[in-house]
């Protein structure tokens, strides 16, 4: 049987984009693949941009969530009290809160990451009385109005058809230099800013909070430095801003931790979470707000109809229940580790590309399109999902599911290494 991709062209949005690189209609999925209706099966290196962090159709969370609906659980709540919800909260507090030292409380925003940007947003101005928000060059916060103020991509942004203001774009503060950066990343420019903040004659008002990504994972996968994170926060600190961490996308144990900051001492007054929380594939979103930052909110200031999601509940406690122990997150790293070597051997025959990453996340940087466009294609073609990012589309990102057999992760790996070499040529 053929694909039949005619309805789709027919019927749905020119906005389609991801189905534009990887032209075949899906029937199925397990951990790390995907099967077409024709039977041909592809490894997954985009896992859902993130979002399927515990692999496609995760068996223990496929069953819990089968118990749930035949048991007749309440899977739409609004933000009504519900027995899942408490299991959910309990289970994100004993595992992951707890044992960091943070008391942070849970607000349950719209389903995606973008909401609960707005959220954070939202929260941080109300409790400074002030505007402005610093954002960073390359960084990605989604495509609602105020969460697109502070993405960089100037190709999303042209879509608001308004204009965005009340953001103060800096540099990123990369730990080690960019392939083809220009933009003065780094303590420099974080220094230069400070001076600018404290000059009563700069004309620049103090901000209401930085809205930061440990890991540029669309911009580029891109990797902050200890250094300058905490340079940013202690000038939040300083100036009476709040610090805002976007974790949408390298939090929930992509970097082998379960927050992407795990281990560097960091104290951000909010923490944004979406995308792997929901665990199964379904929408789940909310940020983490210090308790007398929260204190801030009145009831229903801020809602979503979809914030009480029954089955990302469940399935969400169970993807929370892998940090449980230290095995998992060991995994990650391990894998991780062997994802950093194979591709620094791709990068050791083309000198011309730069790998940037950490855990299971890594980006291989082309410095152009045309290249990724041809490698992702020969990729799609031999059996392997790969995506580009950054703003001119030259980076691939690599961010298969953590679950994924090592058997398989080798497998896709060679398939791109082939791929490197068959569109850019090996040197005899």
């Amino acid at each position: 049987m053929a694909n039949n991709m005619e309805i789709f062209e027919q019927w749905e949005s020119k906005i389609r984009a991801y189905c534009r690189a990887v032209p075949t209609v899906f029937a199925s999925s397990s951990n790390a693949t995907m099967q077409d209706e024709n039977g041909k099966s592809y490894l997954d290196f985009f896992a859902g941009a993130g979002v399927l962090n515990f692999g496609h159709n995760n068996a223990a969370m496929k069953r819990a969530v089968i118990d749930f609906i035949e048991k007749d659980g309440v899977t739409h709540s609004l933000d009504m009290y519900t027995s899942v919800k408490r299991d959910f909260i309990e289970t994100f507090v004993e595992t992951i809160l707890k044992p960091r030292g943070m008391n942070h409380k849970l607000q349950f925003t719209g389903p995606t990451g973008t909401n609960a940007v707005e959220a954070s947003l939202k929260l941080a101005r109300r409790i400074t009385g002030r505007e402005n928000i610093v954002a960073f060059t390359k960084g990605f916060h989604g495509m609602t109005l105020g969460a697109l103020t502070c993405t960089a991509n100037q190709y999303f942004r042209n879509a608001a058809g308004v204009s965005l203001d009340y953001v103060i774009r800096q540099p990123f503060g990369c730990e080690s230099p960019c392939k083809g950066c220009s933009l003065g990343c780094g303590m420099e420019s974080l220094n230069a800013l400070r001076a600018t903040f404290e000059d009563p004659a700069s004309g620049v008002k103090a901000p209401a909070a930085f809205l930061v990504e440990t890991i540029q994972a669309e911009g580029g996968v891109r990797v902050a430095s200890r250094e300058w994170l905490h340079g940013v926060q202690q000038l939040a600190k300083d100036l009476g801003a709040l610090f805002i961490i976007d974790d949408i996308q390298v939090g929930s144990g992509r970097t082998g931790n379960y927050f992407s900051f795990d281990g560097m001492e960091l104290d951000p007054d909010i923490v944004v979470l979406a995308k792997g929380i929901g665990g199964f594939g379904t929408p789940l979103a909310m940020t983490l707000n210090k308790p007398e930052w929260d204190e801030h909110w009145s009831p229903g200031e801020h809602t979503g109809t979809f914030r009480g999601q029954g089955i990302s509940f469940v399935a969400g406690k169970v993807g929370i229940e892998y940090f449980k122990d230290e095995v998992f997150g060991k995994d990650v790293k391990t894998k991780g580790v062997f994802m950093q070597q194979t591709l620094l051997r791709v990068v050791a025959k083309h000198p011309e590309l730069q790998l940037r990453g950490k855990g299971m996340i890594w980006g291989m940087d082309f410095g152009v399109g045309e290249p990724v466009k041809a490698i992702a294609t020969a990729c799609f073609q031999n059996g392997l999902i790969i995506g580009a990012c950054s703003g001119k589309g030259e980076v691939l990102k690599f961010i298969p599911p953590l679950t994924i057999p090592q058997e398989e992760l080798e497998r896709g790996l060679k398939i791109f290494e082939e791929a490197c070499d068959k569109i850019l040529g090996v040197a005899q």
